[in-house]
């Protein structure tokens, strides 16, 4: 992800979340944290060239990669997209050195859910009121990423 891709970053930000991060977040995290690993998906081909289909981003700390953010522009959800983006923050998590990943996701997006859990994530714990609308968070993790069965 780069400064130039926050436009449509926003975009999509502002039609999935319904708390989005600011762009000044963004920039934020771009710029000056350095803990911070973010990338893009973008269209391919002669329709919509270069439309940026989706992103997401980590904190690496140590051997952990706490992934941060992950979204699909609407209309292009349910493709596999977020899987390939998940795939690829996780395969560049261990590349950088984690063996563990965590996140958090709203109680209420069991898609969300179920894609994490395919990939070996376990609910690990519960943040009340986590979300500014009070709704709860789901902890889950990832043990194990170096290990065969994700390297697989």
């Amino acid at each position: 992800m780069r400064l130039d891709d926050l436009d449509e970053v926003m975009e999509i930000e502002r039609a999935v979340f319904p708390m989005p991060w600011s762009l000044s977040s963004y920039r934020y995290e771009l710029t000056q944290n350095d803990k911070g690993y973010y990338l893009v998906a973008r269209l391919k081909g002669e329709k919509a060239e270069g439309l940026l289909l989706g992103y997401g981003g980590f904190w690496l700390v140590q051997d952990e990669a706490h992934i941060c953010t992950l979204a699909v522009r609407p209309g292009w959800r349910r493709k596999g997209l977020g899987e390939l983006i998940l795939i690829s923050l996780l395969d560049w998590a261990v590349a950088l050195g984690a063996n563990v990943a965590t996140l958090e996701v709203r109680i209420s997006n069991r898609p969300a859910q179920k894609l994490y859990s395919k990939y070996g994530f376990k609910i690990v714990g519960r943040r009340k009121r986590y979300y500014a609308n009070q709704e709860d968070a789901l902890i889950m993790t990832a043990y194990g990423l170096t290990s065969p069965p994700f390297q697989g």
